[in-house]
């Protein structure tokens, strides 16, 4: 059971108190026209609440929810947005039950560490945890049943401020729960559920809370409670503690107290699906229980080895968590005698053949665990195999078992919903359920039928909504007195919208090489301050707190922000996240991406970008190479390259933009509709919508994984 505090909505009148069940329920976040629902209480109240319906609901003054209770055209909206809202959640004959109708009621468990659902649950740090949360949107979507586990970052999420001098910052934010739209799980005597991680010592206890993720459930597991010591009660504070032990107990927590929440609350699963290494002990667990009932280690193994899914996400070894054997003991010493098996044989669950000594491998751990392992690209499935070959010390690297799915993006909550409106008058006048199939190639064949004048005027105007936003932003900023007149220059207050405009915006990582472009610094000078072709760039991301390069990286980059020699054409944004990413990917005219490869596993927000309209100009690495088309954007770094990779791969942005991007751009008058490029634009959002949505993701999953997943688990699978 979980509870919603009464006490705070006897405010909300009667007949829209479906609001309140509304506004707890993640759905309304990707469904434009619910959002409307509490927007049109009040403007002012929405906006200062960030958009998020709860704290909106506990703050508006009440005359404003009376009178929208009165007005009947709001009432008709009401009813309508309400109707739709329960159908969804009480629908039986759902994708997944039409493709299984004979399978008993199954449930795959979903554990992550992070994930990105909306800026008013900040549970995320980057692209991983948006891939979760998009996954599980599509599965609500979908109706595959799911559950979900992951943490309560109650303290954890840092927002960026720059110093003068381009220092990052870290502003912690603590979340205000009661403001949130999660609500606490009870137990039977009505208090806050509070259980104890089994066999690991000292005792750590997670209260359990709930977030609604359309129809999937999203379990939330939270340390800071009394029955912790002070250190144990950090555990939850902040997403991937640098302190390495900290880290380790984060990962005790989510795999063995998530098993264990699920284990309480009743919910029998068939399967277990891995979003990267963090959750692994999740599946050790599920052997200890099956070791427990009596089964040998090896038939337990191989049992939860056939019902398991691991998603793999980066070849960048700090991605991958090793810890140190020593530190594995202190805490599973009681564990190995659980499992039935000695020390030397639970730690060897975790080693690497080829360096058995770095430590326990909590990768290598998940992919012994598992059966069924993919990468999230085609080129990162290569990089992987060669990667995790040792751990198949027989199979050559292109024999290892392990799949490629393609990341995806869900399409509902990355689309602008005035794009979608354009949509529904050309597609969905042939297609009227285009969003429901939107992961068929064919339907957006009809983008081509949409006339070039209107979708060029639609992206101007989204373009002209970024920069007010920016603008907005820095008002705020410059209200609270914490920037100088130079920030607020850098922060691209000044920037045109007439203008051809960059986007590049990710985490600040070395590899991600923010700075490449500026390799040539006289060269970019001279496109950027073409009188004829202008051309502006804004950057946004942050870095890890304990990424020191990656510090010294945004810092260079914000300097090249506040010097003059690019006449202002140059802006970074701070505090990049969730919201303005919704502004940037709608409103910038290309996308930059560049990182060094083979490190970019898939990268999503180029995906985002080209449902929107926006061609990237990227590398071929990641995604990209299944994306290219020749016609839908730009592509360099597909050679070898000898001797300076970063000077070539410069070089190649600065060739590509200056003969092919800038030109088509600018090939007509300032007032003019650019033909051709509004045709790149349509081939970017023909040839990318479909092939790298979530739903086209998700169903491959269960199609590839999930009926051998049942078939393991003994449930007949008929389709």
């Amino acid at each position: 059971m979980d509870t919603i505090d009464p006490v705070s909505f006897t405010r909300v009148p009667e007949r829209i108190t479906g609001l309140v069940d509304l506004a707890y329920n993640l759905w309304w976040s990707w469904h434009p026209a619910a959002r409307v629902l509490f927007k049109q209480v009040n403007g002012q109240a929405w906006k200062e609440s960030r958009h998020n319906p709860v704290r909106m609901l506990r703050d508006v003054p009440e005359e404003f929810l009376h009178r929208v209770a009165r007005e009947w055209e709001y009432l008709r909206r009401y009813d309508i947005i309400m109707e739709r809202y329960q159908e969804y959640m009480g629908r039986k004959n759902t994708w997944f039950t039409e493709q299984y109708p004979a399978v008993r009621p199954v449930t795959i468990a979903y554990f992550s560490a992070e994930y990105g659902l909306h800026h008013s649950l900040p549970f995320y740090a980057g692209g991983l945890g948006f891939l979760a949360g998009d996954h599980l949107k599509e599965c609500s979507d979908l109706g595959v049943p799911l559950v979900a586990v992951g943490f309560m970052y109650s303290s954890g999420y840092l927002h960026q401020h720059i110093a003068p001098d381009g220092s990052q910052l870290n502003v912690e934010e603590r979340l205000d729960r009661d403001s949130a739209p999660i609500t606490r799980v009870l137990d039977p005597s009505g208090e806050h559920l509070t259980l104890r991680v089994p066999h690991i010592e000292p005792p750590i206890h997670v209260a359990v809370w709930k977030v609604q993720v359309g129809r999937v459930p999203l379990y939330l597991l939270d340390t800071d409670v009394g029955e912790n010591s002070p250190e144990h009660r950090s555990i939850s504070h902040r997403l991937y503690a640098g302190d390495r032990e900290q880290r380790l107990l984060q990962e005790i927590v989510l795999g063995i107290g998530g098993r264990k929440v699920l284990s309480y609350l009743g919910v029998h699963y068939t399967g277990v699906h891995l979003n990267e290494g963090h959750p692994a002990f999740a599946l050790v667990e599920r052997v200890r229980e099956r070791v427990s009932q009596g089964i040998d280690f090896e038939e337990a193994l191989e049992q939860v080895r056939g019902t398991s899914v691991f998603t793999t996400h980066t070849p960048v070894a700090a991605g991958h968590d090793i810890f140190p054997y020593e530190m594995i003991d202190r805490y599973f010493q009681n564990y190995y005698r659980c499992l039935g098996i000695s020390r030397e044989d639970f730690l060897a669950l975790g080693a690497r053949p080829d360096d058995p000594g770095a430590g326990f491998n909590m990768t290598a751990c998940a992919m012994r665990l598992s059966a069924y392992h993919n990468a999230v690209s085609k080129k990162h499935a290569e990089v992987t195999r060669q990667m995790w070959q040792p751990l198949w010390p027989g199979l050559p690297p292109e024999r290892v078992p392990i799949d490629a799915i393609t990341n995806g993006v869900h399409l509902p909550t990355w689309l602008n919903p005035r794009m979608e409106a354009l949509f529904d008058r050309y597609i969905g006048a042939v297609c009227p359920y285009w969003q429901m199939e939107h992961d068929r190639p064919i339907i957006w064949e009809l983008v081509n039928e949409i006339p070039d004048e209107e979708l060029w005027r639609l992206h101007l105007w989204l373009k002209t909504k970024l920069f007010n936003r920016i603008r907005e932003m820095e008002r705020r900023t410059w209200a609270d007195g914490s920037d100088t007149p130079e920030n607020v220059i850098a922060e691209g207050v000044f920037l045109d919208p007439m203008i051809f405009t960059i986007g590049f915006a990710r985490r600040f990582s070395t590899y991600k090489r923010a700075d490449l472009i500026f390799r040539d610094l006289d060269r970019l000078k001279r496109i950027v301050n073409n009188p004829w072709y202008p051309v502006q760039i804004i950057f946004a991301g942050k870095a890890h707190p304990d990424d020191i390069e990656g510090q010294r990286l945004l810092k260079k980059v914000y300097e090249y922000a506040r010097s003059d020699m690019f006449g202002g054409k140059i802006a970074f944004v701070e505090d990049y996240g969730e919201r303005f990413a919704q502004y940037l990917v709608h409103g910038v005219d290309l996308w930059l991406n560049n990182p060094l490869p083979p490190w970019e596993a898939s990268g999503t927000s180029g995906m985002k970008a080209a449902m929107n309209g926006v061609p990237s100009l990227s590398i071929l690495d990641g995604w990209w190479p299944e994306g290219y088309n020749g016609r839908n954007g730009w592509a360099f770094g597909g050679e070898v390259v000898e001797g300076d990779r970063d000077a070539a791969d410069a070089n190649a942005i600065y060739e590509t933009l200056e003969k092919e991007v800038i030109p088509l751009y600018y090939a007509t008058d300032l007032h003019a509709v650019p033909h051709g490029w509004v045709k790149t634009m349509k081939e970017a959002i023909r040839s990318n919508a479909p092939a790298f949505s979530a739903k086209r993701m998700v169903k491959e999953y269960v199609h590839r994984y999930y009926p051998r997943i049942l078939a393991a688990a003994g449930i007949p699978v008929i389709r």
